[in-house]
């Protein structure tokens, strides 16, 4: 059966410790933790060893699986070396982490690709081919998964894209985040042809929900990571209280054979504005996925 993890893009008013605390709290399997300077409920890109250690034991003791890190590096397909090769020793670091953490997962946005750009010669493409089978060598090494997302400005932004990207790369240790709500704000796949198209290197999943603003469908966003508040095509939902339809998605999954992880990207970093503190609706919103397991055939 489903697994469901906490993200910690949930949490910006917790430390990292109380975050887990509260995912225990909310009978959470694991979390997801974002790995970045400048956030609270983070790791930062520079972790010790001892602080490392402490929230594995934290976690343990809690009966959590850190089960993913999500950092923030996205120029893997850059045309510049040294900032490419940057971006890749980044990664690296992170793929220490998550061995010291019993990571399964890392987060991957798969090159930087704004709406407006073009690769006329295929370049950036086969840079970031190259990046993801040079990382996956090492993930593989380690026993884990380079997952990427399904998301805006990037080279996965539709499930098409996705897993065309993937078969090209064609490393085990390389697949696919399905994210569904990021499919259907910036006007992409719906939910049966993106299961349809890229279920065979599908890892691991991100859940969340989310409402159109009235009159408003077309997306853009200036940045990798969110749009701004005045690029926002949507609204953030607690989860059973949006438009993407969870119940029938996760039906289709469990017949395709999937029974990993749900990871709750809870989205109360960048809008929270829209919905409660996490000890609400992030709650809510595993309460809502329970209730979907129960009526699954």
């Amino acid at each position: 059966m489903f697994q469901i993890a906490g993200h910690t893009m949930g949490t910006p008013e917790y430390t990292l410790p109380h975050a887990l605390d509260l995912f225990h709290a909310i009978g959470l399997d694991g979390a997801e933790i974002v790995v970045q300077d400048g956030y609270q409920c983070a790791i930062s890109q520079q972790a010790k060893p001892g602080e490392l250690a402490a929230l594995r034991r934290q976690a343990d003791r809690l009966g959590l699986r850190i089960i993913a890190l999500t950092p923030y590096y996205s120029r893997f397909n850059d045309l510049d070396p040294v900032v490419r090769e940057a971006e890749i020793q980044g990664v690296c670091r992170v793929i220490q982490y998550a061995q010291a953490l019993d990571s399964l997962y890392i987060r991957i946005y798969a090159g930087n690709f704004a709406q407006g750009d073009a690769d006329p010669d295929g370049q950036k493409r086969r840079l970031l081919i190259d990046s993801m089978r040079r990382l996956g060598d090492l993930a593989l090494d380690r026993g884990m998964k380079l997952v990427m997302e399904n998301h805006f400005n990037t080279m996965t932004v539709s499930a098409a894209d996705s897993i065309s990207l993937a078969r090209e790369i064609g490393h085990p240790a390389v697949g696919i985040l399905y994210d569904q709500a990021n499919l259907t704000f910036t006007g992409n796949e719906s939910w049966p042809q993106a299961l349809h198209l890229q279920f065979s290197k599908l890892y691991y999943t991100h859940v969340k929900d989310l409402i159109f603003r009235e009159g408003c469908r077309d997306f853009t966003s200036s940045d990798v990571s969110h749009p701004t508040e005045e690029e926002r095509n949507v609204i953030t939902r607690i989860v059973g209280e949006g438009v993407v339809p969870w119940p029938e998605i996760l039906q289709n999954m469990k017949d395709r054979g999937y029974c990993g992880w749900l990871s709750l990207e809870y989205e109360r970093r960048w809008h929270p504005q829209d919905i409660p503190d996490a000890s609400v609706g992030m709650k809510k919103s595993a309460d809502y996925l329970r209730s979907c397991f129960c009526k699954l055939t």
